[in-house]
């Protein structure tokens, strides 16, 4: 019939498993199957119809939301030589020399030599100091080949090495012997190296899904560069910019990742809910509590630069793209659960499919909020390391908007992550449940013969 087509390309809904009656017999046969095509999909043709009549429409919204905010590019502006906000190009230390720090002042001592402040004191140490004298050429831009000095104090976080790649920034309107300054080091090489690792790894481990998930990684970085953050900065609302191109990421990924199932769209619905959620709470506390969202250097040039941006909608937008990812991976593994158990034990009412499944989803809720107040720890680390040498109590930690911001952004996406776990599992229960053996649909549906010593041939 033509209510459950089997896809070749999808290996999740093996062809032979939708027959609940003989899917403990065949014992090889059978368990082949639940490792290497994963537990049978639902095949009813009413709730196909069902799952359809809610997903095809919000398909459409999301599809409609990218043609009407689509930006076509980032807006152009006048560059304002602060921060990330710089012309670069690359070049290469050609040389390096040793000379005394004090010889070529580069510890700028106070005119007054006045040692009372931190800086003053670092300045004079810096005085008996061996500095390094570096020549950098310049290798892209207009002025290539042209060089220029850059003195590398021997306190200084970044130090050069000869034939090393840096970043440097020009400054046009700058005096010509002070337009080139070194801002960084070039990493490329290695970044790339690691992303290939990265890539091997996850073709080597798992195969065309891995090839799956890589395509989808680019097509949601590809959704977040060409579609989020020039659309934000075009001015269009950043709450329903990235309630659109993360509705966009989650069913690219999602449904290219799993392939085009009932247990996929199971998946969906429930971080769609969540993520409607999530986004509600942001909402809430982020106004009540007052986060601007302009809180360090980065946010304030953005505001300055474009000052028609909404930089508490962008807060809030931030906590909704950082809490999919980790939503896909919890709304995934409850259905599948779910779908595994069934497979196992197809006489399982939805009631008992949910208090198996729910067991499971609590070890992963531990494990995953655990991960995200950890990973925004570490990312705060050295924040938190300032507050800790002013002798600042947790309260007055707190309460300051920088780690404001991370605790209701924690908060907010890990009660949104402890919501999808028994809705998602609800929705999988229902619906895995309601193709009992010899619902209408079910059986005619795949319509597998057996023949010969439990083996099944396809029509």
């Amino acid at each position: 019939m033509t209510s459950s087509p089997q896809p070749p390309t999808d290996p999740t809904e093996p062809t032979g498993h939708t027959d609940p009656a003989h899917s403990g017999s065949g014992h090889g046969h059978g368990h082949s199957h639940s490792h290497s095509h994963g537990p049978a999909a639902p095949v009813s043709k009413h709730l196909r119809k069902v799952i359809a009549a809610v997903l095809i429409p919000f398909a459409a919204a999301v599809v409609v939301g990218l043609a009407v905010l689509w930006p076509g590019g980032a807006p152009d502006h006048e560059r304002s030589g602060v921060g990330f906000d710089r012309q670069t190009q690359q070049g290469t230390v050609t040389s390096l020399e040793r000379v005394d720090c004090k010889s070529v002042n580069a510890s700028q001592v106070p005119p007054t030599g006045d040692t009372s402040t931190p800086e003053g004191r670092e300045a004079q140490a810096a005085q008996t100091g061996e500095c390094k004298k570096a020549t950098i050429e310049v290798g892209t831009g207009p002025d290539k080949g042209r060089t220029f000095v850059e003195i590398v104090q021997p306190g200084a976080p970044r130090q050069l090495a000869k034939g090393q790649g840096v970043v440097v920034a020009y400054a046009p309107d700058a005096p010509r012997d002070l337009q080139y300054s070194v801002i960084d080091v070039n990493r490329k090489l290695p970044m790339a190296l690691l992303a290939g690792i990265f890539a091997v790894a996850v073709v080597v481990v798992g195969r065309m899904r891995g090839v799956f998930a890589l395509i989808a990684l680019v097509i949601s970085f590809g959704v977040l560069t060409l579609f989020i953050l020039p659309a934000i900065l075009q001015g269009s609302n950043p709450l329903l910019v990235a309630v659109v191109g993360a509705s966009a990421i989650m069913l690219i990924a999602l449904y290219m990742c799993h392939g085009l199932t009932a247990r996929t769209s199971v998946a969906v619905l429930g971080t769609l809910v969540s993520l409607l959620l999530i986004g509600l709470l942001g909402s809430v506390f982020i106004d009540w509590a007052f986060l601007s969202g302009n809180t360090d250097d980065n946010t304030g040039l953005i505001h300055g630069l474009y000052p028609n941006i909404d930089m508490s909608g962008l807060l809030l937008a931030g906590v909704i793209i950082g809490s999919l990812g980790v939503l896909d991976d919890v709304t995934v593994t409850q259905t599948s659960a779910v779908w595994e158990l069934h497979q196992a034990d197809p006489s399982m009412g939805s009631r008992a499919l949910y208090r198996a499944a729910i067991r499971i989803g609590r070890d992963h809720i531990a494990s995953v909020v655990n991960t995200l107040v950890l990973a925004y720890a570490g990312a705060a680390l050295p924040l938190l390391l300032l507050f800790s040498i002013a002798n600042s109590s947790m309260g007055s930690v707190a309460n300051s908007e920088l780690v404001a911001e991370e605790i209701v952004r924690t908060l907010v996406g890990s009660i949104g992550l402890v919501a999808s776990v028994p809705l998602t599992t609800v929705l999988a229960a229902l619906v895995v449940s309601a193709d009992r053996p010899g619902s209408p649909g079910a059986g005619p549906a795949s319509g597998p013969v057996r023949g010969g010593r439990g083996r099944r041939r396809k029509r």
